[in-house]
């Protein structure tokens, strides 16, 4: 046996891949959006399986409230105020380094989507949010590409894959969210189910990536491991009026769909997209005459008098952190940033 695949050769050792099933996974790419809860076990996955060129996005930072679940992360990632992907990208080329890693830091909107989804065969989702979800159904559905939709909280996780012209989309089953839903902030999350959501769309992928389409599990499937409740629902036909899979309208690509500003999830923290890229040297020395502020290559963190934190980033974007206040956000994020 090659020695290149050595690593796999139990993997290989199970028929339904088998060496001609792994070189195809060495030829395929795919694209993580999230590296939280979700995406840092589906990149684990993903590197540990094989595939050959694995991309993955997130807009955050380490923090210390990460480290419960989100298993790439250490302590000394949260000292470092690390970039999620960068302290990602660090694990993961120790695990494997014969394929290829694309970490980058950004927030994935409608002006940016397509572009991050060049060239890949499958996206995987690692979000916490459903506006991001909605944005990347639409985006997969107007370019063709399977999307693995999973979401994780408290105890309960869903899953499914959606394959354009072959199931419905993730809209046909969910419908817009108002952001009033319960989150991991609000009712909290246990690190099991998160592993056992992503695993669900991590073995979906395997069967994707390696053309085993007849294994496709045909289902939403839903569960509270807690409380030993299961439930699958047949994916059927597409709703006739669906703006993404049967009207083509993709919503969620319209210029100007997506808020200057977002709520994020677990943190009491409000993100400003921001008008440009921000030269973090340049905001040191503005915002140290007023606050206490600390720098590295990939954010700048400030604590402001009035208790909460600015953590601003080089693509523009600025978090307000220590207020879930949208009102309170913008003032501070005028006060110190400019509106």
């Amino acid at each position: 046996m090659d020695e290149r695949w050595k690593r796999y050769s139990r993997q290989m050792l199970f028929s339904p891949i088998g060496e001609a099933g792994q070189k195809k996974l060495a030829e395929q790419t795919v694209f993580i959006v999230g590296m939280g809860a979700l995406g840092t076990v589906l990149a684990n996955h993903m590197v540990r399986a094989g595939v050959g060129v694995v991309r993955f996005v997130d807009r955050d930072y380490v923090e210390k409230s990460n480290l419960q679940r989100q298993m790439l992360y250490d302590e000394e990632d949260v000292r470092q105020s690390y970039p999620k992907v960068v302290a990602a990208e660090k694990k993961l080329r120790i695990i494997n380094s014969d394929i290829r890693l694309e970490a980058i830091v950004a927030d994935v909107t409608a002006a940016n989507v397509e572009e991050l989804m060049d060239g890949v065969q499958l996206v995987l989702d690692g979000t916490d949010n459903f506006q991001t979800r909605f944005l990347l159904n639409d985006a997969c559905f107007k370019q063709g590409i399977p999307f693995i939709y999973g979401g994780a909280v408290s105890s309960s996780g869903m899953s499914a894959i959606f394959v354009p012209g072959i199931t419905p989309c993730l809209r046909c089953f969910i419908q817009e969210a108002d952001g009033s839903g319960q989150t991991c902030d609000t009712i909290g999350v246990i690190a099991p189910v998160v592993d056992i959501v992503a695993s669900y769309q991590a073995v979906e992928a395997l069967k994707f990536l390696v053309g085993a389409s007849e294994h496709r599990r045909n289902s939403l499937i839903s569960f509270d491991v807690w409380c030993n409740q299961q439930h699958e629902m047949k994916l059927g036909d597409p709703v006739k009026a669906c703006p993404t899979c049967q009207l083509k309208q993709y919503p969620a690509l319209r210029p100007g769909e997506s808020e200057t500003f977002t709520s994020l999830c677990g943190r009491e923290t409000i993100q400003f997209t921001g008008r440009g890229r921000l030269d973090l040297e340049l905001w040191r020395e503005r915002l140290e005459r007023v606050a206490a502020v600390s720098i590295n290559p990939f954010l700048l963190k400030a604590e402001l008098p009035e208790g909460e934190r600015l953590v601003m980033f080089p693509d523009g974007r600025v978090l307000v952190q220590g207020t879930d206040d949208i009102v309170r956000a913008k003032t501070l994020y005028a006060r110190y940033i400019g509106l």
